[in-house]
């Protein structure tokens, strides 16, 4: 298995570009996709009492601008738990989101999340599942008849080892039957859970993406 910054993702005569940034391109559209980046949730912790450190959130937007700076992409579309919650949607926050279209040099466009009810972000509204081409950009998966449903939610992880050398990597994930491609979470504060047997799995580690078959068990639900 050899490691790249980026893996081919072929469908049905299209192709997608699985990066080892943990987004997705769209060359033809110009279009880069992203989910779960779960902004504000060190706030979000520290308002129950928890002290969880209040850097992650720079690390998270520092990679979406590398990214969209070696990219020029025409839009940005995250899928989904851009924030965490309304308690960590802090002023600062707030002011760091109405700047990143600017900062991105293209807009920027949400599928609302279950993260988000109930929030209202300035100049990004929650948009509803919908089509792209022939993908159905969704942010829990949402099976659609003659389109590749892209989402977030379930946070995808492989487990890669055994014993105490076992790692847990994020990881791209593909259901052929439900024709269902889950994104990794991009935030840098965010868990993940292993997917079911049968699924193929591209793993994402230090910026890198490969693919991996080794049997896999599931557990658990998405955060």
């Amino acid at each position: 298995m050899t490691a790249a910054r980026e893996a081919r993702f072929p469908w049905r005569g299209e192709i997608l570009e699985l990066l080892g940034a943990g987004g997705v391109w769209d060359p033809q559209r110009r279009i880069l996709l992203l989910a779960d980046l779960h902004l504000g949730k060190a706030e979000t912790f520290q308002a129950h009492g928890i002290p969880l450190p209040s850097d992650g959130d720079a690390a998270t937007l520092n990679a979406l601008l590398t990214l969209a700076a070696l990219r020029q992409p025409q839009q940005v579309i995250v899928l989904g738990d851009l924030i965490h919650s309304r308690l960590g949607l802090t002023g600062e926050l707030r002011a760091k989101l109405a700047a990143l279209p600017e900062l991105l040099g293209c807009p920027l466009r949400l599928i609302g999340g279950n993260h988000e009810r109930g929030s209202w972000i300035e100049g990004l509204p929650q948009e509803p599942s919908q089509a792209l081409g022939p993908w159905w950009l969704s942010h829990q998966p949402e099976c659609q008849a003659d389109r590749l449903n892209l989402c977030g939610h379930l946070h995808p992880v492989a487990l890669v080892g055994r014993g105490s050398s076992r790692l847990r990597l994020p990881c791209f994930s593909y259901c052929r039957r439900s024709e269902r491609l889950a994104l990794p979470a991009f935030g840098r504060l965010t868990g993940g859970h292993p997917r079911p047997a049968g699924e193929a799995l591209w793993l994402v580690a230090d910026g890198a993406v490969v693919a991996w078959s080794e049997p896999h068990a599931s557990t658990g639900r998405a955060a």
